[in-house]
């Protein structure tokens, strides 16, 4: 695998595959994270549907980096069976796709209730889905995103280390960082080890939104430069959030701080021009 391999969140194009393979092929971007396609999640797909994608992709040469799921994006008190259901549906659809990856999360803290208190319970859903992904080579990606129990490195590295396994790993996002006012340098520093694919998206602390990647305060080009390097191998997987696309609101639980312009070609060649430049400085 080359040093970075570039990769997408190809919904924030547009939900019809066709109209984000085609974007992505000016970009010369020939792998998606797989979230929203052809107006649902894909977790949300039968496998019927998702062979038919399968063919699609086949057809124009593109692999699938990740399965962006919404696995582990509810509430810590939300029933958890039919949540695992879903998981196990999910390894199916990634074992189609010939996924590696399945990007997850570590469940939304109850407002006003000490974090620590649902460690116990995350690590048992957790140890769940470890359980049901045994056998396979599929790798469980915990992200790193705001108002989760894994939102702050220290809580990342605890659950990693507490699942001591090769099948789960950690994605890094700095904007998600940001926006829990985390150092993205320490925060990098401290999970280097465990990190095998980062998400590439950059933001401001005064207000937490979201800018182009090197515009922000998440010090990307500083992480990805000790990245390259320390000899990383792996995907840079772009999620510009520059703009509103079909799931947007559900994946920030309704609570979008301000509304943001319609997503689309444009705004994500302005991200994907962003990374490229700041690849260029990098490898010289």
């Amino acid at each position: 695998m080359q040093t970075f391999v570039l990769s997408a969140f190809a919904d924030e194009i547009d939900s019809d595959l066709k109209l984000q393979m085609d974007t992505l092929e000016k970009h010369q971007i020939c792998h998606i994270e797989m979230r929203g396609v052809n107006g649902k999640n894909i977790t949300e797909h039968s496998l019927q549907e998702v062979k038919k994608i399968k063919k699609q992709l086949d057809d124009r040469g593109f692999r699938i980096s990740a399965i962006g799921s919404p696995i582990g994006k509810i509430q810590i008190t939300d029933d958890f069976s039919s949540h695992l259901d879903l998981f196990k549906h999910t390894l199916e659809i990634a074992d189609i796709l010939e996924a590696p990856f399945i990007r997850m999360f570590s469940f939304y803290m109850p407002k006003g209730k000490k974090t620590e208190l649902y460690k116990d319970e995350v690590l048992e859903r957790w140890y769940q889905f470890l359980k049901a992904a045994k056998g396979t080579d599929i790798i469980l990606l915990h992200e790193n995103e705001k108002e989760i129990y894994g939102d702050i490195p220290e809580r990342c590295l605890e659950l990693v280390n507490n699942m001591n396994s090769s099948q789960m790993k950690l994605i890094f996002d700095p904007a998600n960082f940001i926006q829990c006012d985390v150092d993205t340098i320490e925060a990098y520093e401290l999970l280097k080890e465990e990190v095998i694919y980062f998400h590439i998206k950059d933001a401001n602390y005064a207000d937490h939104q979201v800018v182009p990647v090197g515009y922000g305060d998440g010090q990307v080009q500083q992480i990805l430069t000790k990245a390259y390097q320390n000899g990383f191998k792996g995907f840079l997987s772009l999620e510009p959030h520059l703009g509103s696309f079909i799931g947007l609101s559900k994946l920030e639980q309704g609570n979008l701080k301000v509304k943001k312009e319609q997503s689309g070609p444009e705004k994500f060649a302005i991200a994907t021009n962003a990374l490229k430049n700041i690849l260029k400085e990098i490898k010289g």
